[in-house]
Formats: structure tokens, sequence, C-alpha cells
């Protein structure tokens, strides 16, 4: 059973996302989207990156019940109301990512949306991880 992260040369580097991810083996978790509610239900953080912090940390914590690990994630979908907000703050988004989740980045796509389910929400991440 294994995960390997593909990143052919014939594409642009990957920063922050892998190109392909192949898993062999193991058991697949579908993880369903995730925005910055807390446990009460109520959207938290005024900010994109503040909402991002809590949309990952509740992603991850539902992999983490279903048993993986931050490095289990093989693909990830970012839902924003603003992309342009997102690109602005791509730099400050990686650094949250990576003390949350590490660098075994999935196969990544930020998809602009025109809202979430709670209006308040300005991302969303859902997630297919490989638990081995």
């Amino acid at each position: 059973m294994s995960v390997e992260r593909v990143n052919p040369p014939g594409l642009s580097p990957a920063a922050g996302f892998s190109h392909a991810v192949v898993a062999e083996g193991g058991r697949l978790v579908f993880l369903a989207g995730q925005t910055a509610l807390d446990a009460s239900g109520k959207v938290v953080g005024e900010t994109l990156p503040e909402q991002f912090e809590r949309a990952l940390g509740n992603l991850l914590a539902a992999l983490a019940a279903a048993g993986g690990a931050p490095a289990a994630l093989a693909r990830v979908t970012v839902y924003a109301v603003d992309v342009p907000a997102y690109r602005q703050h791509a730099p400050e988004l990686g650094r949250i990512w990576r003390r949350l989740a590490g660098r075994d980045y999935p196969a990544m796509a930020v998809i602009g949306v025109v809202r979430l389910w709670d209006e308040q929400a300005l991302v969303e991440l859902d997630g297919v991880a490989v638990l081995l």
C-alpha cells in the first residue's frame, strides 16, 4: 500500500499542490465540505485566512476521526467566494496549510463560487483521503 505524489517536469511547477496522486491499496475516506463552523454551528472568523484555518482544521478533524492523518489526503477541493482574495492571501494560506497539514500536498483545485451554504462562509474545503 502506498501513496505517490507525481509532478511531471513538463507541467508548471507544483507549488502547494501535487499534479497527481497515485494511491494503491488502503481504504478511501470521502470528506464532506467543511467551512469555518464552530462546534455550535456558527461561522467563526472575519477574514479569509481565519476562516481557511478553521475550515482546514475541521477537515483534518473529520479525517482524524476516520483514522487518517494529513498525509493521507489525496484530493482537496477549495471553494472560494472571492478567488482574487484567495490569490492575494495565497502565501498566508500556504503557511496555514503547512502548519496544520505539512508538505505532503494532495491534488488540489480552487473553484470560485457565488456563495456557500452559510452566507457568512468565505471558503469551504472537501476531500478524499486514502488510509493505508
